[in-house]
């Protein structure tokens, strides 16, 4: 009965904490929207920031105080909220997120993630994005827009606008390359050549790169692994049933010949940056294999 009851009292202190502070986070969230001036707009923006890196924290105090689950952060020394970054990381579970705010909260500048738009309707959540400024991505199928063609290309379009938006403050960007949640299944219908890594997409992060290249500081290269041989849930982690998560960043110098070609008509450039994310990958799906070893 313990594992159940811990889970219950995590989830209800996790929502009350939502009900709580999602309210200031609308009511600035709507000034945003009437106030004149692009600096008054700004600010209501950084108050938002703030109220969710305080959402946040809470979550982490609620998560020590019940649950044991050890955080294993190796890396990320030197980190600053003053400049941008962007955080790269493989994707395997909802676990992913808490994982990334143990490491990064209140020393980086807030998350920004690209969402997909099915999310908007979850309740309180979906609000709470649309505050953040959350970037909302409608997927489509490759057999959709094959019938839809003028539909394609339109997540590109949006990743543009977003980080026009991410400009004026700094930011701190995550895109998984992966697009979607790590499975075996997923992984064989795709024929992935990794060994732990569905196929990276290169496109997303090449308009990131191309709109805020000059605003980052670095690319803080995640690898997220779970010990215990099996990917947690969510009410895993809310129930203590995860004993730990590993959370690796390595810290990458920006080359600025990632950002100075044009990626959709540029076919070299094109094949430049998706040798640079492959290279990436290969790193990243040996980096698991040793941590998953090591564990």
């Amino acid at each position: 009965m313990r594992r159940p009851l811990t889970g219950l009292v995590v989830i209800l202190l996790l929502l009350l904490n939502t009900l709580v502070l999602i309210g200031p986070m609308m009511l600035l969230a709507l000034l945003k929207l009437v106030l004149p001036g692009q600096r008054l707009r700004d600010l209501c923006s950084r108050d938002v920031m703030w109220i969710a890196e305080t959402w946040a924290e809470i979550d982490k105090l609620i998560f020590a105080t019940f649950t044991p689950t050890v955080w294993d952060i190796r890396g990320g020394e030197n980190l600053r909220q003053d400049t941008s970054y962007l955080v790269i990381s493989n994707h395997q579970s909802w676990v992913d997120i808490p994982a990334l705010v143990q490491a990064f909260n209140r020393k980086t500048p807030y998350f920004k993630f690209f969402l997909k738009k099915e999310l908007i309707w979850v309740p309180f959540l979906g609000l709470a994005f649309w505050a953040l400024d959350y970037p909302f991505m409608k997927r489509y199928s490759k057999a959709f827009l094959e019938k839809n063609p003028h539909l394609k290309g339109k997540d590109l379009e949006i990743t543009k606008t977003a980080c026009e938006r991410f400009k004026r403050m700094p930011v701190t960007v995550v895109n998984y390359l992966e697009g979607t949640r790590f499975t075996p299944a997923k992984q064989a219908q795709q024929g992935s050549p990794y060994r732990y890594l569905l196929k990276p997409k290169a496109g997303g992060v090449a308009f990131v790169l191309a709109a805020l290249g000059e605003q980052l500081d670095a690319i803080l290269d995640v690898t997220l692994v779970y010990p215990e041989g099996r990917i947690p849930g969510f009410w895993d982690l809310a129930s203590g049933q995860v004993s730990k998560v590993i959370v690796d960043i390595h810290t990458r110098s920006l080359d600025p010949a990632l950002w100075s070609g044009d990626y959709e008509n540029d076919p070299e450039f094109r094949q430049f940056v998706q040798g640079w994310v492959s290279k990436l990958w290969e790193e990243k799906d040996a980096r698991i294999g040793a941590l998953r070893a090591e564990s």
